[in-house]
C-alpha cells in the first residue's frame, strides 16, 4: 500500500514547478501564520525534526492530459495529502511566490535571518532598517547570493565602529550557507500506492497527523479535480473568492454565504449525478461502474464531462442572483436569520433541476422554491443526515422533464405533509422553548414578522430593517425582555428562564422608561401613550402578546401562551408567503407602502424628482436638469443590465416621500398620463434599448401624496446609457450592485457582459 523513501527539498520544489507534484487543497487553502512559516525555518536550521511527508500516486500515466484542459494540462504524478502547509511555506518563501490565503487573499511572505545569533524572524518595517538582518532571506536562492551577503556585510560594518574581522566575517558566511543550504534538507517521505482507495488514505492521514485532523468525501473528489479536471478546480475557487467581494458589480458576494469550494462542489455533484453521497460521487468520476466495481478511463471522461456541464450552471452568476432572490422573497435578508447553509445549498440545487430540467420560468420558480427554503431552513431538514434526506429529496423529484406543474406539486406535497396542523400547535412551540440567539425556529419567526411588514414594538421602524445587512437602522433597537431580569430574579428565576425566546421582543423604550424597575405594565403603559388603539392591536399581533399579558402573575404559562402566538404568527407569515397574500394581490398603494418601508436595495432604488433639481434655491418646478435626468435613465439601466427593480419617484433616499405632485402641476399636460410620457421620453433619449415593452409606469398615494413607481424588467442584451451632457451617442454601461448602480468600464464591463448575458 506504501513505500518509504527521502527527497530533498530542492528536488520536492522542482517537482512542484513542474507539475510532476501538485498541491490539491486537500486539507484547506494555507493558513498558517507567518511566524509558523518563521518557526519552521529555524526547526530545519537547527536540524530539528519537522515531521514526514505524505503523498500519493494518482497512477496517470506519462503525458496524461487534465478534463478540458487546465492551468498545467498534464496529469501529476503525484499528490501531497500531509505536509501541504510545510511544502507550501518553503516554496513561498525560497522561491519568493505568493500563497492563496484562506480568504483568498495573495500574499507573500518574508523571512528574516540575522547571522550574528542565528535568529529568525518574521521581516516588519523594523527589521527592513536594521543593519544586523538580511530582510528577506528569498534572496539567497535567487542568483544573487553574493551580492546579498556583500550587501549585508556592508550594512553591518558601517553600523560598527570597529572593523568585523576576518574570522567573524567568515564565522557570518558560514551561518548564511547553511540557511542557503536548506534546500538540500531531505524530508523522509511516505508514497502511497494508486492501489490505495480513499478510505485507507483516510485512515493512514488521520493516524500519522499529529493534529487529529480528518479528511472527508469532499476532500478527496476536490483532489480528484486536481488531479483530473485543474481548471475545475480554479473556478471553483475564482468563484468563492469573488464571493467575498461584497464591492465588485456583479460578483456572487451577497449578505448569506460566503460558499467554500466544497459547498459549492456539493451543489454540483447533486446537480450532475443526482446524488446526495459524496463517497458515490467520488467513485463514480473515478470511473468506476457501481454495479462491477470496474473502473476505466471512457467512464470516468464521460462523468467529468457532466460535471462540467452542471458545474457551469452552478458557478452561473445569474443563476445564483436570481435563487438569493428566493431567500428575500421568503422573509429571509441576512446571515442573522440564516442559521443553515445546508438548506441554502440544497435548496439552490432544487432550484437549478426546477430551472434546467423542467424549464420553469423564473418568477414562478422563485415562489416555490421560497416556501421550499422556509420549510426546509424552519425544519431544519438538512441538519441530520443531510446527504440522505438530499438523495431522498432527489429521487422524488426524478420526474417527466419539462413538466414543471409537476416539479411544484411534488415540493407543494412535502410541504404539506410537513407544515401540519400538528407541527404548528405543538412541534414548533417546543422548538421555541430555549434560549439560543440563533436557531431555525427564531430564524423562522424573523422572517415571518419582515413577510408581514412588521414593526419593532412600540415604535414605526420596520422590523426588516434591523435584519437587512444594507439597511441596519442607526441606534437599531436590539431585542429587550418582556418582563425584566431583577423582576424574574427576585422570583428565583435562573438565566435560562430569563432569557428564554419567548421573554425577548424586538421593542424601542422610550428614553424615560426604567428596564431595571419599571413593571411591564409601566413600561407598556408609558410606551403606547401617542399609540393609536390599531397600532397597538397590530403589534400585540405581531409580537405574539396575550392579552393581559404585562399584568401576568404566572410567568411560565405567560411564556407558553406566547410561544403558541409565535408559532401563529409563523404560520400567517408563510401562508402569505404561500399565496394568501401575494405581491399581485397587493393594492398598487399598499406595494408602494411595502417598498418604501423596505428601503433601498438591489432591487429598489428612490428618487425625488424625474427632472427637477429640488437642491436649488429657490427651486424652479419649470426647469430640467440634464443631472436629475441622467440619474433616471442610469438607474433603469442598471436594473435592465442586471434582473430588473423598482424605481419610486417622489422618495428621497432617507424615505420621506415629498411625493410628485408638485413637479406634475408643472408640466403642459400637468396629469399622470403628461407625467409617464415625460418619464419615457427621458428613457427613449437616454437608453441604447427601447423600454416600451419592458418598462411599466404606475401611480399611486403614498401619506396622501402621489409617488411614480416605474416597474422594469431585465433586458435581454447590453444596454447603454448617454453621460449627463446627452450626445449621439449611449456609451455609459451601468449595473446595479448591492443598494447603489455602479458605471462599469474596459476589462470588467467585458467581463460582465459576457457572464450575463452570455
Amino acid at each position: 500500500m506504501y513505500k518509504t523513501t527521502a527527497y530533498t527539498l530542492s528536488h520536492l520544489l522542482r517537482e512542484i514547478e513542474a507539475g510532476k507534484l501538485a498541491l490539491p487543497d486537500i486539507q484547506r487553502p494555507f493558513v498558517w501564520k507567518p511566524a509558523q512559516v518563521r518557526d519552521l525555518f529555524d526547526s530545519l536550521y537547527r536540524g530539528f525534526p519537522v515531521g514526514t511527508l505524505m503523498l500519493w500516486e494518482t497512477g496517470a500515466e506519462v503525458g496524461t492530459k487534465q478534463v478540458g484542459g487546465g492551468a498545467t494540462d498534464t496529469v501529476p504524478k503525484l499528490l501531497i495529502i500531509d505536509g501541504q502547509q510545510r511544502l507550501t511555506s518553503l516554496y513561498s518563501v525560497i522561491k519568493g511566490a505568493e500563497v492563496l490565503t484562506d480568504s483568498f487573499e495573495k500574499k507573500r511572505i518574508r523571512v528574516a535571518f540575522r547571522p550574528t545569533d542565528q535568529t529568525f524572524e518574521v521581516t516588519d518595517a523594523a527589521i527592513l532598517g536594521d543593519a544586523e538582518f538580511i530582510p528577506d532571506i528569498t534572496e539567497l536562492w535567487r542568483g544573487r547570493y553574493k551580492k546579498t551577503v556583500q550587501a549585508f556585510l556592508e550594512r553591518l560594518q558601517a553600523k560598527q565602529e570597529e572593523a568585523i574581522g576576518d574570522d567573524r566575517e567568515e564565522e557570518l558566511e558560514n551561518r548564511i550557507d547553511r540557511v542557503r543550504d536548506l534546500r538540500n534538507f531531505s524530508f523522509q517521505v511516505i508514497e502511497m500506492s494508486d492501489r490505495a482507495d480513499e478510505e485507507e488514505i483516510a485512515e493512514v492521514f488521520t493516524r500519522i497527523n499529529s493534529k487529529g485532523i480528518s479528511l472527508n468525501q469532499a476532500d478527496f473528489i476536490l483532489t480528484l479535480l486536481s488531479v483530473h479536471w485543474e481548471q475545475g478546480r480554479r473556478d471553483l475557487e475564482a468563484f468563492c473568492r469573488a464571493a467575498k467581494d461584497h464591492g465588485a458589480a456583479g460578483s456572487p458576494a451577497n449578505p448569506f454565504i460566503e460558499p467554500s469550494p466544497d459547498q459549492m462542489l456539493r451543489v454540483a455533484v447533486g446537480l450532475a449525478f443526482r446524488r446526495g453521497r459524496m463517497q458515490t460521487i467520488y467513485q463514480l468520476l473515478r470511473g468506476k461502474d457501481l454495479e462491477t466495481g470496474v473502473a476505466t478511463p471512457e467512464r470516468r471522461r464521460e462523468q467529468f464531462d457532466r460535471l462540467q456541464r452542471a458545474q457551469r450552471a452552478v458557478l452561473d452568476r445569474g443563476n445564483w442572483r436570481a435563487f438569493l432572490r428566493c431567500l428575500r422573497h421568503a422573509g429571509f435578508h441576512g446571515s442573522r436569520v440564516l442559521s443553515s447553509a445546508n438548506a441554502l445549498l440544497y435548496s439552490y440545487l432544487i432550484w437549478l433541476i426546477g430551472r434546467n430540467d423542467f424549464g420553469m420560468d423564473r418568477n414562478e420558480l422563485q415562489s416555490v422554491m421560497a416556501r421550499w427554503f422556509f420549510m426546509a431552513h424552519t425544519t431544519g431538514r438538512y441538519t441530520s443526515s443531510p446527504e440522505t434526506v438530499i438523495e431522498t429529496d432527489l429521487r422524488r423529484l426524478d420526474l417527466p422533464g419539462g413538466n414543471g406543474d409537476a416539479f411544484r406539486d411534488a415540493l407543494d406535497s412535502v410541504i404539506r405533509s410537513t407544515f401540519t396542523k400538528d407541527y404548528w400547535e405543538i412541534t414548533f412551540p417546543s422548538k421555541l422553548d430555549g434560549t439560543a440567539a440563533k436557531s431555525p425556529s427564531l430564524s423562522a419567526y424573523w422572517a415571518a414578522l419582515a413577510l408581514l411588514d412588521a414593526e419593532v414594538l412600540y415604535s414605526d421602524a420596520p422590523v426588516s430593517d434591523l435584519l437587512h445587512p444594507d439597511r441596519i437602522a442607526k441606534a437599531a433597537p436590539e431585542r429587550k425582555l418582556l418582563f425584566p431580569a431583577k423582576q424574574l430574579e427576585r422570583e428565583g428565576r435562573d438565566w435560562r428562564q430569563i432569557y428564554t425566546i419567548a421573554n425577548l421582543v424586538f421593542a424601542e423604550w422610550p428614553e424615560r422608561v426604567d428596564e431595571g424597575s419599571d413593571t411591564p405594565a409601566e413600561v407598556r403603559e408609558k410606551a403606547t401613550r401617542h399609540q393609536e388603539p390599531e397600532q397597538q392591536k397590530r403589534q400585540a399581533y405581531w409580537h405574539a402578546l396575550p392579552p393581559g399579558w404585562e399584568f401576568s402573575a404566572d410567568y411560565p404559562a405567560f411564556l407558553e401562551k406566547r410561544r403558541r402566538l409565535m408559532a401563529q404568527v409563523v404560520r400567517d407569515g408563510f401562508e402569505n408567503l404561500s399565496g394568501a397574500s401575494r405581491p399581485d394581490d397587493w393594492s398598487l398603494d399598499d406595494l408602494i407602502r411595502r417598498l418604501i418601508r423596505q428601503g433601498e436595495s438591489e432591487t429598489v432604488e428612490f428618487k425625488s424628482t424625474a427632472r427637477v433639481a429640488l437642491r436649488a434655491k429657490p427651486v424652479d418646478f419649470r426647469k430640467s436638469d440634464s443631472r436629475i435626468k441622467h440619474a433616471i435613465a442610469k438607474t433603469v439601466c442598471g436594473f435592465m443590465n442586471n434582473e430588473g427593480g423598482a424605481l419610486l419617484i417622489g422618495v428621497a433616499d432617507d424615505r420621506e416621500a415629498p411625493g410628485i405632485d408638485e413637479e406634475m402641476a408643472h408640466l403642459t399636460k400637468p396629469d399622470r398620463d403628461g407625467y409617464e410620457l415625460m418619464v419615457r421620453s427621458i428613457l427613449r433619449d437616454h437608453l441604447s434599448f427601447p423600454v416600451a415593452h419592458i418598462v411599466k409606469i404606475r401611480f399611486g398615494r403614498y401619506s396622501s401624496r402621489t409617488i411614480g413607481l416605474v416597474q422594469v424588467g431585465a433586458a435581454p442584451q447590453p444596454v447603454f446609457s448617454k453621460p449627463p451632457g446627452g450626445g449621439a451617442q449611449a456609451i455609459e454601461f451601468w449595473v446595479r450592485s448591492g443598494g447603489s448602480t455602479v458605471q462599469l468600464f474596459g476589462v470588467k464591463m467585458f467581463a460582465y457582459i459576457s457572464d450575463h448575458f452570455g
